[in-house]
């Protein structure tokens, strides 16, 4: 599997990633909500889970050859690995930026907020549907692609993740010294509320 493949995997799943949860956000909230950290419209969280279940199921190919105990096996570590991800990620947001992305923390067997159970299983349904439907496709307009096409596509991402990461944070960071210097009785759940406000 090519580098700049999962390159390209990435990109496609934060995109589809983004898609999923400001549908979702929008729903609820009945209004658009820019979903996840980057001002653009990928959640790269996504991205990193998606790539992670497709070099598991790719390497587990190689151990089991019965297809119902290989797909059982991959949804088990897809919801492992997931998890963790979903676990770590969240913590170093929080650590980073003093808030919280998300927060489990009113449902049931959750982990400080960042992981529970109820979602732990949505990741194993996802991680089905990419393994078995989703990505077959994916894979196929993939390899279709010219090489010279896939490594300036690369490049043009990086780049843009790159710009759009800085821009990001530069703009959470401005926002948050800017509450903090305009008032004192501002909390931190105002400040949660005007950055989801603006989409940060």
């Amino acid at each position: 599997m090519e580098f700049i493949d999962l390159i390209l995997y990435f990109v496609v799943y934060s995109f589809m990633g983004w898609l999923m949860e400001t549908a979702f956000a929008g729903v609820i909230e009945r209004r658009f909500v820019n979903r996840g950290f980057l001002i653009g419209p990928f959640c790269p969280i996504y991205g990193f889970g998606a790539v992670l279940i497709i070099l598991c199921s790719a390497w587990l190919r190689f151990i089991f050859e019965n297809n119902l105990t290989f797909l059982i096996i991959s949804i088990i570590m897809a919801i492992v690995l997931t998890t963790l991800l979903e676990m770590i990620v969240g913590a170093m947001l929080e650590k980073l930026m003093n808030r919280k992305w998300w927060d489990y923390g009113d449902k049931l067997l959750n982990f400080h907020g960042y992981i529970c159970l109820q979602y732990s299983l949505l990741w194993g349904v996802l991680a089905f549907l990419t393994i078995a439907v989703i990505h077959p496709s994916i894979l196929i307009l993939t390899l279709a692609i010219p090489l010279k096409m896939k490594i300036w596509a690369t490049i043009i991402v990086l780049l843009y993740f790159f710009i759009d990461t800085t821009k990001s944070v530069i703009s959470l960071v401005d926002l948050r010294k800017a509450v903090l210097k305009n008032s004192s009785i501002w909390d931190n759940k105002y400040f949660e509320k005007v950055a989801n406000y603006l989409n940060l």
